[in-house]
């Protein structure tokens, strides 16, 4: 890919640092409790609600918004406050001599809350090298959100930063995130470098890494090896 003028947008969780470890068993906790405590229903179905929305809408808080009138940003600050984070947050310490050196223009792109995404750059000394974070918070449109993987939201997105789909590299972990990409013009790096450390109890993740959809540019485990694709 040509360096000049480069736009990388890079996901937070799972792509930054290891979500999986740190975040996400708060945050479904979080959310189911939630659910239970905001619809009056049992344990069970909320879980089966948060997964449902998820995979319906690509993000829970879309379908309790949609179906049950629930406000996003109670939502958000309630199922973000994961007490002691910072003690299960880590990341490489090559990653950040690696952004620096990166060429181009950096942003964060990530579904989760802009408090939650500060907090965790800024105690893995990361923040510096993004010009913005891009939060779910500003992924709306015609006042509805549109997070990822919503296309016409990465439309607007490429329009407000002033610059060509073509530019834009969007280094995420999810597939469905970056298929979207892909189709408005984006170009596509999947980082697999947590996914990696699942594969060992998970034999359907690790078939699935070996692949590399049509839709995908280039897979990584290191930031490292962005520089060697420019």
């Amino acid at each position: 890919m040509p360096n000049r003028s480069l736009v990388w947008l890079f996901d937070l969780d799972d792509t930054l640092h290891n979500a999986s470890h740190a975040a996400f068993g708060g945050i479904n906790r979080a959310m189911t409790d939630f659910i239970v405590r905001e619809l009056g229903v049992d344990e069970v179905q909320a879980q089966h609600l948060r997964t449902h929305y998820w995979q319906r809408y690509g993000a829970t808080l879309l379908g309790l918004m949609r179906h049950h009138g629930v406000p996003a940003h109670s939502f958000l600050e309630e199922t973000h406050r994961l007490p002691g984070l910072e003690r299960r947050l880590h990341s490489h310490p090559h990653d950040v001599a690696a952004l620096r050196r990166l060429p181009g223009r950096k942003f964060i792109v990530t579904n989760a809350p802009a408090h939650y995404a500060e907090r965790v750059l800024r105690f893995l000394g990361l923040r510096h090298q993004f010009e913005a974070v891009i939060s779910i918070e500003q992924m709306r449109m015609f006042g509805h959100l549109r997070p990822k993987p919503d296309a016409r939201m990465l439309r607007a997105l490429v329009a407000r930063l002033g610059v060509k789909a073509g530019q834009c590299v969007l280094v995420e972990d999810t597939l469905v995130h970056q298929k979207a990409a892909r189709r408005v013009g984006m170009r596509t790096v999947w980082m697999q470098r947590w996914l990696t450390q699942a594969k060992t109890t998970s034999p359907q993740i690790s078939a699935r890494m070996r692949r590399k959809p049509a839709y995908v540019c280039d897979k990584i485990r290191t930031f490292q090896r962005l520089l060697a694709l420019i």
